[in-house]
């Protein structure tokens, strides 16, 4: 017979194996810095200060302003900052209507003279109406008006950068679909392309039934009827708008110094370059093709599926736009911060409403 085997589990004693407590876990304290900007180390930015505090009496303005600073220097024209919270994108973190405001305040404060500008520009979109007010206000003041962009740019997001004479993207950004969403009975928020495209679907499978003899399936004609027609309406006017709004913007803006193709160098026409602003907005806008609203779309596909030229920073550039997207992740993860609008006149921030405290 084979020799016994000693059970996995025993309550005898190990001979050879003592068992001591383990000491206690000593928590390092977190370090305090100067300025926690200074403190990022090139290709490690974010986790070289995710675990350093800030002195008591730093102003983390200050360090924004110095990295606008950097930017400054490197472009030869001043540089107005808007960065939301895309971190942890809570409720109010959008482009809305209580931005108008700081951001009329912050154009306003650049130095009279001043005909060009840099847009440091960080947001999971919100209402096209507002962006439509921004560009104005951009417009009427400047002549031209570049975008950087470091990381997410999304939805009306997209739509406020093609209202650009350039856009600069550094390898880690992305622009996202312009399809607009809107609210749903439940007060939920949905794409309103996927909707358009449900009724294409129905009315498709009801033709093809028909061209067949055949009734018009029964599941097809509940769901029409179940649809909330203003939801639909809302779906069709905000789609044509924010393809509007960018189609305006490249023609108006992006495309008013394309006077010849890259290639061919042929001179550009007229008609050319509205074809090429409604295909923009038109791949930018369609939800069939993306899928998704927060689909996110490199500046390799933009340039080679959606026609969109994307300038390219160079390393130094590339460098100080990561650095200053580190510092504002920073902010927006250690804080109840919301967004910021920042420039070397100008200073604004709005932080999540918290919670009051309980009494007895």
């Amino acid at each position: 017979m084979p020799p016994a085997r000693r059970p996995f589990l025993s309550n005898k004693p190990h001979r050879n194996r003592q068992f001591q407590p383990k000491a206690p876990v000593k928590v390092k304290e977190p370090e305090r810095v100067a300025s926690i900007y200074d403190s990022i180390q090139d290709g490690n930015e974010y986790g070289s200060i995710v675990s350093l505090l800030p002195r008591d009496g730093l102003d983390l303005f200050d360090d924004f302003v110095k990295g606008l600073s950097v930017i400054e220097g490197l472009r030869g024209r001043p540089c107005l900052g808007y960065v939301a919270n895309v971190v942890k994108n809570p409720a109010g973190s959008g482009i809305d209507a209580t931005d108008d405001l700081p951001f009329l305040e912050m154009v306003s404060k650049v130095p009279a003279g001043v005909a060009e500008v840099d847009f440091y520009l960080v947001t999971n979109g919100g209402s096209a109406q507002q962006v439509s007010r921004f560009v104005n206000a951009l417009r009427q003041r400047f002549e031209k008006v570049h975008f950087l962009l470091p990381s997410f740019c999304m939805s009306a997001g997209t739509l406020f950068a093609l209202s650009g004479d350039s856009i600069w993207m550094s390898a880690r950004a992305c622009l996202g679909p312009i399809d607009p969403q809107v609210p749903s009975k439940d007060g939920r928020f949905v794409p309103a392309q996927a909707l358009l495209l449900l009724v294409k679907e129905l009315q498709q499978q009801g033709d093809k039934a028909i061209a067949a003899g055949q009734g018009v399936p029964w599941s097809a004609v509940r769901i029409i009827d179940s649809m909330d027609k203003k939801e639909l309406g809302d779906a069709i006017t905000a789609s044509q708008y924010s393809m509007m709004l960018a189609t305006q913007f490249l023609l108006n803006y992006k495309f008013k110094t394309w006077t010849h193709h890259l290639k061919a160098g042929a001179p550009v026409t007229p008609d050319e370059k509205q074809a090429t602003a409604e295909f923009v907005a038109d791949a930018l806008a369609s939800h069939d093709r993306w899928k998704a609203h927060g689909h996110s779309i490199a500046r390799e596909v933009l340039w080679q599926e959606v026609r969109l030229l994307i300038d390219h920073p160079g390393p130094d550039l590339e460098k100080a736009m990561i650095k200053l997207w580190a510092l504002c992740y920073y902010l927006f993860d250690k804080t109840a911060g919301l967004k910021a609008m920042v420039s070397q006149q100008y200073r604004y921030a709005r932080n999540a409403a918290q919670p009051k405290a309980a009494t007895s």
